[in-house]
């Protein structure tokens, strides 16, 4: 339904800042695909490997997300509404493979499951099982990413599940429903928002990561395209490969318009902002306690026992750590700022979208997802092209380090955000400005505290993925400006697996640390923002 009041102008300015920004990747590819005629062009697209590519790309994005969301959805749920034991350790430890490098767990996969030379395959060829199933190819890939991008739902889910008002379910306790009924009729269509933003992040991530489908020999674009940058270093033909790569993110972006409902989700008001009730698990208490021990020991403790091993099989022939201070303060830095920044820009492209719903609104708010499905390296060579030859002073500056960030992890806060909004009442607003509040004092007291867990969970996002970000870094940071990433990449080109795996650990620690800071001002004390809740005027 179409807003009849006039978005503010400072927000409309703020929004097309952010599309203006969003499109100089997009330039970029179309000037670097006229540099071929267009027999070639439709050549290249009609090539029956690219094509292959294509549907190989739409088939692991699809499947990641089914994986990812029968991850999520239970996690979510075990960590914010049960008796869970241990609950607040797990609400941390599912966020951490977020952490985990994708190359870095990939490669732990293998070192673990490879059909020659793995440890699982060592410990069952006494039992006469020769070779195990290869991991390569697309099962690798899928089971990869699906480990390391789940969070991206579950920290959305969990979002979700936190704004809604616990006097919903109660009423449909009332009314009969048992809990597994209350689950699915009543709370499930309320996380609908929440699961479609955080699907979208997990099909787009899948899209855009490198390192997994290299490491598992999987044709996907963003192989085909680093292939055409080394071998030929051929950019014309890359650029054709992306852009295809393009059309499959739009693509995506129209089967996910098309799966949103006009339906209200109001849930975020007072009453949401004290605690719900706990679900007791019973005798589910110790397979739920199972279930995230083994998500948990996939995505985290395999990851890092195999880092660990390499450190000290390094100690063992003399290996000394590295001083690592400089890079984790780069790292943490940098990453912070992108946090910051992508925040403020996506609040007004969130609130434009929810609020002031027009097709402009939304073509801005569509438009801002399309540079997560396109891989770093693209993004990061279309912003070299730019600041070379028009922007001289701001190449290989922070600024132009943090612009990137801000253009390929936007998404991932404009989702968060998106889906707590249309969680809040605008009654609640509108009964603020009649009670004599303006906007601004509205915005502040009343929106900004009943989205703040989707806030808080966007900025977790952008932070634990800006900090990992490796071609971005490498192309515009700063000279000498190295960080935990590129310590890990430097350390791998040159076969020294024992720095690889230190600089590692210290990204994994770093990240807990962060999460853990920023996951506790969940704890708030709802109850001092509840007070400033003016009563709807209207039901």
């Amino acid at each position: 339904m179409k807003s009849s009041v006039r978005p503010p102008l400072f927000l409309t300015i703020a929004a097309g800042v952010v599309a203006i920004a969003i499109a100089l990747p997009l330039l970029y590819l179309v000037i670097r695909a006229l540099g071929i005629g267009g027999e070639e062009f439709w050549q290249l697209i009609s090539r029956p490997r690219n094509v292959s590519i294509f549907f190989n790309s739409a088939a692991m994005a699809a499947t990641v997300t089914l994986f990812s969301a029968l991850i999520a959805v239970p996690l979510a749920f075990l960590t914010v509404r049960t008796d869970l034991p241990g609950r607040s350790f797990w609400l941390v430890a599912t966020t951490l493979p977020l952490a985990v490098p994708s190359y870095v767990g990939s490669f732990a996969l293998i070192a673990t499951l490879a059909p020659r030379g793995g440890f699982l395959q060592l410990l069952l060829e006494p039992l006469g099982v020769e070779e195990i199933p290869s991991i390569y190819g697309f099962p690798g890939a899928v089971l990869a990413i699906t480990l390391f991008t789940y969070p991206y739902l579950l920290l959305s889910v969990r979002s979700g599940l936190q704004g809604i008002d616990p006097s919903i379910e109660e009423a449909a306790l009332s009314l009969g429903y048992n809990s597994r009924e209350t689950f699915f009729k009543v709370v499930l269509p309320q996380l609908k928002p929440s699961l479609v933003a955080g699907s979208l992040l997990v099909a787009l991530y899948s899209l855009r990561d490198f390192g997994t489908p290299s490491l598992m020999r999987f044709d996907a674009f963003t192989r085909a395209i680093f292939l055409q940058y080394k071998a030929s270093f051929n950019r014309n033909s890359a650029a054709v490969l992306s852009l295809m790569l393009v059309t499959l993110v739009l693509l995506i972006l129209w089967l996910e318009y098309r799966m949103r409902s006009r339906a209200a989700y109001y849930s975020r008001g007072s009453a949401s902002l004290r605690p719900p009730k706990i679900v007791k698990l019973g005798i589910w208490k110790w397979p739920a306690v199972g279930f995230c021990l083994l998500i948990t020991s996939l995505g985290v403790v395999l990851p890092v026992s195999i880092t660990i091993f390499w450190l000290i099989r390094g100690f063992n022939t003399g290996y000394t750590f590295p001083n690592l201070l400089p890079s984790i303060s780069n790292s943490v830095w940098a990453a912070g700022l992108a946090a910051l920044a992508t925040t403020i820009f996506a609040l007004p492209v969130a609130i434009l979208s929810v609020r002031f719903p027009t097709k402009i609104s939304a073509i801005i708010e569509r438009f801002s997802y399309i540079s997560f499905g396109v891989p770093g390296i693209v993004i990061a060579l279309s912003l070299v092209f730019f600041g070379a030859n028009y922007l001289p002073w701001l190449y290989q500056t922070l600024p132009m380090l943090i612009f990137a960030y801000l253009v390929l992890f936007l998404p991932q806060s404009v989702g968060t955000v998106r889906s707590s909004l249309l969680q809040v009442n605008p009654q609640l607003e509108e009964s603020a400005r009649s009670l004599g509040r303006t906007p601004w004092q509205a915005l502040q007291e009343i929106t900004l505290p009943l989205v703040r867990s989707g806030i808080l969970s966007g900025a977790v996002l952008v932070f634990l993925t800006a900090i990992k970000e490796l071609p971005a870094t490498m192309l515009l940071a700063p000279i000498g400006f190295n960080t935990l990433a590129v310590q890990i990449w430097q350390a791998t080109e040159n076969v020294d697996f024992a720095d690889a795996a230190s600089a590692s650990l210290a990204m994994l620690l770093v990240s807990m640390g962060s999460t853990l800071l920023l996951l506790s001002q969940e704890n708030i004390k709802k109850d001092k923002v509840a007070n400033k809740l003016p009563v709807p005027t209207k039901l």
